[in-house]
């Protein structure tokens, strides 16, 4: 209870964060179990790896190597790692020089000659069947431009496809070639540590108590002479170690590169053994179902002309029937005629009496009018005279 209190704070707690779990019993959270990864066993490099015959031939090779020439160390495995040098030239070379990427055009330019056909639209063959009005002609003009396309797409994917089968071949011996430089970086790593342990077991440890004996420069400086040769071509087989690990690695790489194009090759088989004789079925399948369209068009238009003329010809018989009754029966002059005639007439003369009224009205007050004009000028004139 005497202990210091925590300080608790929010600073620095993002909103999202587990909120911790607070209890009051002494027992502590179970912590996670942690997972153990697997054990990834180490590759041993030794004898084990060579056969019989390759063991004697290290063991062989292991006795002519002389650390204390320097010229053999320098050169030692060179070699070996040249052609290593030079097989990974040649994969990328061949990597560069491959260009898949057009095959994949090729592939695309085929689908989308088959898909496009029928129609401007170039929506795909149902488009077809959409055109009603397109002649069996056209589809045949049209059928020969696309195939003629698709023919050349075809042999272009040949061409590819024979290509891909060298670079397969080609991709094998490789293969074969990579496994002996494999094996031979190998041996001269076997055989250069094998050497390297009987040096270092015997003319190392044999310097190393001579100088300890006799107290001599000397053959102190011979001891570490030897000491620093060891070191040396131990840094050389390290090197080959490295390039024996780009071989290694150049295995899966080789089979990897020939599996892309073996399932290039598989694609193209598909489409020059599959989907180009299917197009062409569904093209026989499209002109017959053209043909059939064509004869049931020109039937039914037949049908429905005939049906239209008997519609027309039962409309026009109805309409010079019923005119012909109306007019047999109509009067020759209809009273609604000498109806409006006469309202006509009616309406006309009592026109003709206003307008006679409103005239004799006009020339009452015209004369009314010209009266007092002249009194006025009377008037005017009587006042001049006086």
């Amino acid at each position: 209870m005497t202990d210091k209190i925590p300080e608790l704070t929010l600073e620095g707690i993002e909103l999202d964060a587990a909120v911790p779990t607070l209890t009051l019993t002494p027992e502590a959270p179970e912590a996670p179990v942690a997972v153990e990864e697997p054990q990834i066993e180490p590759v041993e490099m030794d004898e084990r790896l060579l056969t019989e015959e390759e063991r004697k031939a290290v063991e062989e090779f292991s006795k002519k190597i002389d650390i204390r020439d320097t010229n053999m160390i320098l050169q030692y495995g060179a070699a070996a790692q040249k052609s290593v040098a030079s097989f990974s030239e040649s994969a990328l070379s061949s990597v560069r020089s491959k260009d898949l990427g057009e095959i994949g055009q090729d592939l695309s330019k085929l689908v989308v000659e088959l898909k496009g056909f029928g129609g401007e639209e170039r929506k795909g063959l149902l488009g077809l069947f959409r055109k009603a009005g397109r002649s069996i002609e056209a589809m045949k003009a049209e059928y020969g431009k696309v195939e003629a396309n698709v023919e050349k797409i075809a042999q272009a994917l040949e061409q590819h496809q024979i290509t891909l089968l060298k670079d397969v071949a080609m991709f094998d011996q490789m293969y074969e070639l990579n496994l002996k430089y494999y094996k031979e970086l190998t041996m001269y790593i076997l055989a250069g540590k094998k050497r390297l342990a009987e040096i270092r077991a015997t003319e190392v440890e044999a310097l190393r108590k001579k100088a300890e004996e006799s107290g001599l420069a000397e053959d102190a400086q011979a001891y570490n002479d030897l000491v620093n040769l060891c070191g040396r071509f131990e840094k050389k087989l390290h090197d080959l170690e490295l390039t024996r690990m780009v071989s290694v690695q150049m295995g899966p790489q080789t089979r990897l590169l020939q599996n892309n194009d073996t399932l290039m090759i598989e694609k193209i088989q598909s489409s020059l053994v599959n989907t180009i004789p299917l197009w062409k079925s569904q093209m026989v399948l499209a002109l017959g179902l053209e043909h059939s369209r064509q004869a049931t068009a020109a039937q039914s238009a037949v049908t429905e002309m005939t049906n239209e003329l008997l519609k027309r010809n039962a409309e026009t018989l109805k309409m010079g029937t019923i005119a012909t009754a109306k007019e047999a029966e109509r009067s020759i002059i209809d009273i609604q005629t000498l109806r409006e005639t006469n309202e006509k007439l009616i309406s006309t003369l009592d026109e003709v009496l206003t307008i006679q009224r409103e005239g004799a009205a006009k020339r009452q007050a015209a004369e009314a009018e010209l009266g007092r004009i002249e009194g006025q000028l009377k008037a005017k004139l009587l006042e001049l005279r006086g």
